[in-house]
């Protein structure tokens, strides 16, 4: 159980470079001891085999686990702690205690000049139950097709914090009461005191930093603050392609919504 912060896992793993360490640079740095106080950087774990059975391609990819030094040294020492204490019933809530992002490496992106990439915010009701009152879990198959279909491939990185734009999944099941009462997806945010938007993109610009290796690239999206975090964050090549997909009446005034917000969609976009 959580074999992943067992030292002496950790230590072959290490050996074998299947854990890495990159600061927010994207650059490799020392992944032994405790990270440096004060610098920000990524455990990466991987790559892992993954043959996918999404989208209509079902492209076998490369999975990489990520997280921050930071909070995996909480867990660490915390799983210590409870070793020592007899506490293995109480593993259980180190699992919650990590974001535990991922990079999905299709095709032969590490060779594409200009690699297709998604940055994708995970919604548990969209992209696992198949929810129709937004358009995340169409637009998470339509990214796997289109980086399938890619002649260069690219990469999907998964940001699992990002649920609600940010709020967490019991706000959003909130917002959602407030907006089957009339308010829109951002009123809703507004009338429980929480930011339109909250989401943090800098740990996937450290990403894109390391797997793009500087390369421009191509970001599947619609929204164009996505594209100024990363800017913000030090990624300054990245061309804009618009991804919109799984329109219907469900998600229609949501996505209208959107369109008001600021995202590039067309009214075309959203005709029936």
């Amino acid at each position: 159980m959580f074999t992943y912060i067992n030292p002496d896992v950790r230590r072959k793993l290490i050996e074998r470079n299947k854990l890495v360490r990159i600061d927010h640079d994207g650059q490799l740095i020392d992944c032994e001891g405790s990270p440096p106080a004060g610098q920000r950087s990524l455990n990466l774990l991987g790559p892992v085999p993954l043959p996918l059975a999404r989208g209509r391609r079902h492209p076998s990819v490369n999975w990489y686990a990520t997280v921050r030094s930071t909070e995996l040294s909480e867990v660490e020492g915390l799983a210590s702690t409870l070793r020592e204490q007899g506490g293995q019933h109480l593993f259980s809530h180190l699992a919650s205690s990590m974001a535990v992002n991922s990079v999905l490496v299709v095709g032969d992106a590490e060779n594409s000049p200009a690699p297709l990439v998604r940055v994708h915010s995970n919604c548990l009701t969209g992209d696992v139950f198949g929810s129709r009152r937004c358009e995340c879990g169409p637009q998470l198959e339509a990214a796997i097709d289109r980086l399938a279909e890619e002649p260069g491939g690219g990469y999907l990185i998964y940001m699992a914090g990002h649920e609600g734009r940010g709020i967490g999944l019991w706000a959003k099941a909130a917002t959602y009461l407030l907006q089957d009462e009339g308010e829109d997806t951002y009123q809703a945010n507004r009338s429980l005191g929480l930011p339109d938007d909250s989401r943090d993109f800098s740990d996937a610009a450290t990403l894109l930093k390391f797997f793009g290796q500087r390369r421009p690239l191509r970001l599947l999206t619609n929204n164009p603050k996505k594209i100024e975090d990363l800017k913000s964050c030090g990624l300054v090549n990245i061309e804009q392609i618009k991804h919109v997909t799984g329109v219907d009446d469900c998600n229609l005034r949501y996505l209208q919504a959107k369109q008001e917000w600021g995202h590039s969609i067309d009214d075309d976009d959203l005709a029936p």
